[in-house]
């Protein structure tokens, strides 16, 4: 059965994508950042419709960084850009971590695990692993200037006296130089395919470097630089994967501003053994693949939950949390927060639940009971990202209110970290109980990419604050979530209930 897709295919933040086929079925691997439980993989059979198959790690280290300890975070690190390999019956991702500057690798027999946990001596920025045919392995990496390094047969560290070179060099590049390795032995010849940007303009471009030995020189060049006629944002960076009847389709990605880094898929063709992205050179908006298990029904990657039997695979927490200080009640149907430090905004609270926002457009609603607050406490939902916006609940002079609060970016551009220095409360209204639901609505159509915030009163939604704008920026490096989020001010130990969160696309 033939699959028609329209790019981008999941509509969801999943970037630096890497693709894999095990007999009939598909796996990718993407970026999750400072994200937990971390390194999500999906599944697929058409490589058009995917859904959850597994998380790698629970948690990383367990740092202070990564616990939202004090004011310590890894917002903008953590999980960067994993390599999903398949080899002798066992998986393998291989990533670094910006914040430990470390290498992990992970193997299991299955994509569900469990997994095994070692480290790589080395820090190799967006690392790709390949088994070559004599069992020797080796390491691909780098930016600007692209490394090969043989491996021990354990992969623990280099191989005494391995091979180990410079295999590509963008030299005097003054943007984004060669990296987002990917290397693959096809038909005895190597490949490795790389993202870059235009030198004379902020633009993500697909190129590839093939040579008919490990130790020869590596020739080629650009690939594909498209924009689907999307505001000159490219489309790159991912692996290539051939499918059951002898097609190959690559699976990039292409900057949507908020909404994060989306998935696409192309074609690829061979001409003289070297690999020709797309159509004519453009990716096209529709796609047909064949699908290996046709009339398979698949999970959805967002939705809703009413908190009873255990978290949906969707959620995330930010950052590692404090299991302590949060957990389902499953007679009550709710998420419980309680907080455990003192905050100063929304982006250092623990235990906050998230999920990702979908295009074009979304909303999320929820009830929250904030009998259990303490004065100064904050619960609500949130657009999380750097420039965060946000409606909740907060108490008072034991006085019940709805707040909208924001931190607004001081320019839109896509390079830095310049937000105003503290978030804003906006609006604040008096609630005459302590349980209110509370509905936040995200539209990305064209750029837009704006926030309303809105809460229930006598039955009818009362829109609060100002419509925010949303930016995406390298202090978070992903696209916005709906987060689920309770903060202490002034007093730790308060607690914030979630109930009945409902997860709507293009609603109105």
């Amino acid at each position: 059965m033939n699959q028609n897709a329209v790019n981008p295919i999941t509509r969801l933040d999943y970037p630096d994508p890497d693709v894999i086929r095990v007999d009939d079925t598909y796996y990718m691997v993407s970026t999750t950042m400072h994200f937990m439980p971390g390194c999500e993989i999906l599944r697929s059979y058409d490589l058009i419709n995917w859904e959850f198959a597994a998380y790698v790690y629970d948690t990383l280290d367990s740092t202070p960084g990564q616990g939202l300890e004090g004011e310590a975070n890894i917002y903008g690190k953590g999980m960067w850009a994993g390599c999903l390999r398949y080899h002798k019956g066992t998986f393998y991702v291989c990533f670094s971590a910006n914040d430990t500057k470390k290498t992990y690798l992970y193997s299991s027999e299955s994509i569900s695990g469990p997994w095994r946990k070692q480290y790589i001596e080395g820090f190799y920025h967006d690392c790709s692993l390949l088994f070559d045919d004599d069992n020797r392995v080796y390491i691909v990496y780098g930016n600007k200037t692209i490394y090969l390094t043989e491996l021990e047969a354990d992969l623990t560290k280099p191989k005494k006296d391995g091979l180990n070179r410079i295999i590509i060099v963008d030299e005097g590049h003054p943007g984004l130089g060669y990296e987002g390795a990917h290397i693959y032995k096809i038909n005895g010849k190597y490949y490795v395919f790389l993202i870059h940007s235009a030198r004379n303009e902020w633009k993500r471009i697909q190129a590839c470097f093939v040579s008919d030995s490990l130790q020869g020189e590596f020739i080629g060049g650009d690939v594909l630089n498209d924009d689907m006629g999307y505001f000159n944002s490219g489309v790159a960076q991912g692996g290539i994967v051939d499918t059951p009847d002898g097609k190959w389709y690559a699976i990039l990605f292409q900057d949507r501003t908020a909404l994060g880094r989306i998935p696409v898929l192309v074609p690829v063709s061979w001409k003289d053994d070297f690999p020709v992205l797309g159509i004519d050179g453009k990716v096209p908006s529709q796609i047909e693949t064949k699908s290996t298990r046709p009339g398979h029904t698949y999970e959805p990657l967002v939705g809703s939950d009413d908190f009873k039997g255990k978290l949906k695979n969707y959620w995330q927490w930010n950052h590692e949390p404090d299991h302590e200080f949060c957990s389902l009640d499953n007679e009550k149907g709710c998420y419980r927060i309680q907080t455990n430090k003192i905050c100063k905004d929304v982006t250092e609270a623990v235990n906050s639940l998230t999920q990702r926002m979908l295009s074009p457009s979304c909303q999320a609603i929820v009830t929250v009971d904030g009998s259990g607050l303490k004065d100064g406490d904050y619960a609500g939902i949130c657009a999380l990202l750097g420039c965060y916006g946000w409606i909740g609940i907060t108490k008072e002079n034991g006085q019940y209110y709805v707040s909208m609060q924001a931190k607004k970016a001081l320019d839109n551009t896509f390079v830095g970290i310049s937000n105003e220095s503290e978030g804003k409360e906006y609006a604040r209204e008096l609630l005459s109980d302590s349980k209110v639901t509370l509905k936040l609505r995200v539209d990305f159509t064209d750029q837009v990419d704006t926030a309303k915030f809105y809460y229930l009163k006598d039955n009818e939604w009362v829109k609060i604050g100002i419509d925010h704008k949303l930016v995406f920026k390298m202090d978070h490096f992903v696209g916005t979530r709906f987060a689920l989020f309770n903060y202490a001010t002034k007093d730790i130990g308060g607690i914030g209930e979630f109930y009945n969160f409902i997860y709507n696309t293009n609603k109105k």
